[in-house]
């Protein structure tokens, strides 16, 4: 005889609170771009599109809908993190916050994109949006399961299938009423709700099955649902943040000059007015930014003579970046350039030709700064009581004292360096070249770049670091507008196609803009100093298209290449010590390349940006080619990285045209070309590199 069941007790679990968000069905991952999970923003400039790319799924087969939301966020800065920029602030001692870590309350509206699905299968979403303003910008993602989409597609399928749907349609009916129940809500949309109750009731009417599938799949009905739709347990992204610099971020070309050269007597320095003289000639080549070396007063203690020499005559002007003397310090003007009344001229007529004035900012003393007596708290000290200077084993610069970014005084002396960028601000300046930037305290550009920008979001801050990969990437997600790079030293075909893929192909191309200086007081490097003319001729070439920004310093049109030693990147009689006399109408036909190829890039968008950069087959290592496009502008730079020898081949044009007609931009010939490879020639006396119009292909 069986035995009777026993009673099988079940325990119950404590009542637990549930989330729910863990109701929210749709799932939202890899969004991007974004860096470093948005720890860091992406970079645009106005008038740039942003794509945003993400994985949105569910559990299921219902139907999932996802948009993509952004919107412009003003208010957002240091401020709300809590600082205030003034005088009397002075940083928490405890900890430097991220002062981009939240999003702010008070922002502009939100403005919805529908994602689209990609590939099947894939769960690729995309949508993109562009940004108008300077400043800060957001977007996130939101999806949910559509229940209307899913009926919807449901019910065409059973249709299809001659299967009874009435009670699907019955289904429908209550979906469309509850959009327009949420329609009501909105006190400006009662003609929606009232048309979404007629589409109800055109689902449950006494007509042929037939016209009431055909109402629910009514495009109409289908734009009025998707505008009212259950977003009730809806998944929400987090925010991802942009932010937007004006143009001269992204596009520009930059002229390095020391003013005190510009004067008529030898002996002396040069003066602000008489550096005006040189501003027409820079401005007819074409440059858009002129960039000064320090301006400021400059230390007699250890000054440096010519070629770096340790002892300096009397009348040796020394480094200007061995900042500070009795006549003032970071805010003053050295008095043999004259005032800063004569600064701000010299600005004004920079800008009167067309082009902005880019100051360096150098933190770092001399011994006879004003601070050094003033704030000895702010540098390093030795065992015995005096301040290091500055040292790179085995250089040493007596010269110069570097700041102590982690002294017991270091919020003071933070926020004395944020005062003399505002000072410079405040006097018109809007581009600053950083020196050395990753020898100071990352945080301490972030905060400081986020300060300024608080108030004059057109600052464009460039970082000259020369140093490793991970540093110098991680400055430009703190915030630096633009980069230097290792240009000056990837002169191989291999080296300049892996490196520019890595820079405009890869996730840094959302943070990192390079700025590529062909040369600069500091490097000279052995490809010039060998190559001859046709050396800086092709490294000109290679600056200004591989880069929408580029740069080179004053006597490159003269093809100085004179190196101290040998195997030494330093000029021979460099300009940091000693004034230099030119005599520009030397430069001939340099100048005169540098002028085209400066004119074809105002004219073609496609040069005033990375992003389009693509390389293109040539059969000959030692020529190069790549292309960029914007729009129907679309370019070819071929180029040959040999200066000594005759060198020629085929190479790959991205035209699908049987036979078409490209226009060089650097002397106006034209070219008939066929589909597929086409010939090149370059004679190192006679051309280094076209730089080529390309016509619409069909596709």
């Amino acid at each position: 005889m069986a035995r009777p069941s026993e009673a099988v007790v079940v325990r119950r679990a404590p009542p637990a609170e549930i989330d729910e968000a863990h109701a929210r069905r749709a799932v939202i991952e890899r969004i991007r771009p974004e860096i470093d999970a948005g720890r860091f923003p992406i970079k645009r400039t106005v008038g740039e599109t942003v794509e945003v790319f993400a994985q949105v799924f569910a559990d299921g087969h219902d139907v999932v809908t996802a948009v993509l939301r952004d919107r412009h966020a003003p208010g957002f800065g240091i401020r709300d993190s809590g600082f205030e920029n003034d005088s009397s602030h002075i940083p928490n001692p405890d900890q430097i916050p991220n002062p981009k870590s939240q999003i702010p309350a008070e922002s502009t509206q939100w403005r919805e994109t529908p994602m689209t699905l990609g590939a099947p299968g894939t769960d690729e979403w995309t949508a993109n949006f562009d940004v108008c303003e300077p400043g800060w910008h957001e977007y996130a993602i939101v999806a949910w399961v559509d229940r209307f989409l899913t009926w919807r597609r449901d019910v065409q399928v059973k249709a299809a299938a001659g299967q009874d749907v009435s009670l699907e349609l019955l289904e429908g009916s209550i979906l469309v009423r509850e959009a327009a129940a949420r329609a009501e809500q909105i006190g400006s949309t009662q003609p929606d709700a009232n048309r979404l109750l007629e589409w109800a009731d055109a689902l449950t009417e006494s007509t042929p099955i037939e016209e009431r599938v055909a109402s629910g799949m009514d495009g109409e009905l289908a734009t009025l649902m998707a505008r009212y739709a259950d977003r009730s347990r809806a998944t929400t992204s987090p925010s991802r943040r942009v932010w937007v610099d004006r143009e001269r971020a992204r596009f520009g070309a930059w002229y390095e000059m020391f003013p005190r050269s510009a004067g008529p007597d030898p002996g002396r320095s040069g003066t602000f007015a008489e550096a005006c003289a040189e501003l027409p000639r820079i401005a007819d080549l074409g440059f858009d930014v002129v960039y000064l070396a320090p301006i400021h007063p400059i230390g007699t203690s250890f000054r440096k003579g010519p070629n770096n020499s340790l002892t300096a005559a009397q009348d040796d002007p020394g480094s200007p970046w061995a900042i500070g003397s009795n006549a003032g310090g970071h805010t003053a003007v050295e008095p043999g350039l004259g005032t800063i009344d004569d600064f701000v001229a010299f600005r004004q007529e920079a800008e009167r030709l067309g082009m902005e004035v880019a100051l360096d900012l150098a933190w770092q003393c001399s011994p006879d700064h004003p601070w050094v007596k003033e704030h000895p708290e702010w540098f390093k000290h030795r065992p015995d009581g005096t301040i290091k200077y500055a040292e790179n084993p085995p250089k040493k610069y007596q010269d110069i004292y570097p700041f102590d970014f982690e002294s017991e005084e270091w919020q003071a002396l933070w926020q004395a360096l944020l005062d003399v960028t505002l000072f410079w601000v405040e006097r018109g300046v809007r581009i600053f070249r950083v020196d050395n930037p990753h020898t100071k305290t990352f945080g301490f550009w972030e905060w400081m770049i986020d300060l300024v920008h608080a108030q004059h979001p057109d600052v464009v801050f460039l970082s000259e670091a020369f140093t490793r990969p991970a540093l110098m990437r991680y400055l430009a997600k703190a915030g630096f507008t633009q980069s230097y790079t290792y240009f000056t030293w990837r002169n191989s075909k291999s080296e300049l196609v892996d490196y520019f893929t890595e820079l405009t192909q890869g996730e840094v191309r959302e943070y990192l803009r390079p700025n590529l200086f062909a040369n600069t007081p500091d490097i000279l490097h052995a490809y010039l100093q060998h190559g001859g003319c046709p050396a800086f001729q092709a490294r000109l070439i290679l600056a200004a298209t591989l880069g929408a920004s580029y740069g080179i310093y004053s006597g490159f049109e003269l093809c100085e290449s004179r190196a101290l030693k040998p195997g030494s990147e330093e000029y021979a009689d460099s300009e940091k010590y000693q004034y230099k006399k030119r005599d520009w109408s030397r430069a001939g036909a340099m100048a005169e390349l540098i002028c085209r190829v400066n004119a074809a890039r105002h004219r073609h968008r496609a040069l005033q940006f990375d992003r389009t950069l693509r390389f293109h087959d040539a059969d000959n290592p030692e020529i190069i080619a790549f292309s960029k496009s914007n729009g129907d502008d679309r370019v070819l730079v071929v180029v040959s990285l040999d200066p000594r020898h005759m060198q020629h081949g085929f190479v790959d044009v991205p035209v699908d045209l049987d036979s078409f007609v490209v226009r060089d931009l650097i002397d106006d010939v034209e070219y008939t070309w066929h589909r597929g490879r086409n010939y090149v020639r370059f004679d190192p006396e006679i051309r280094q590199g076209h730089i080529l119009w390309l016509p619409k292909s069909r596709t």
